[in-house]
């Protein structure tokens, strides 16, 4: 294999690293949220096809490293979709700490 392939490769290993760490981070706050709002252990239907559509979303989005979706030049979600990604985020932003300490520092640090 010529040595470039093998750099392709390792990177786009890093890019699905990087994407599965935001697809869980989504994940866990549509879970607070979903839990919070909608009361039910597992996700609703509504949340769960969020969820899907988000990591739709990030599997297919042309920037690496991808930034924060607030700040990215191409807007991607729906605007509907945006919108209630938002709500999700600006309900359970602020109880991550409390339920996933070491998730929420390595989100805003790494």
């Amino acid at each position: 294999m010529p040595p470039f392939e093998s750099k392709r490769i390792s990177y786009n290993m890093g890019v699905e690293k990087k994407n599965a760490a935001e697809l869980k981070t989504i994940g866990i706050m549509l879970g607070i949220y979903c839990r919070d709002k909608h009361g039910g252990k597992k996700l609703c239907a509504d949340c769960e096809e969020l969820l899907a559509y988000a990591a739709n979303r990030l599997r297919l989005c042309p920037h690496h490293p991808k930034p924060a979706c607030k700040n990215c030049p191409t807007h991607c979600y729906l605007p509907e979709k945006r919108e209630r990604v938002r709500e999700v985020m600006k309900y359970a932003g602020p109880r991550m700490p409390l339920r996933h300490p070491w998730l929420t520092l390595k989100h805003y640090f790494l």
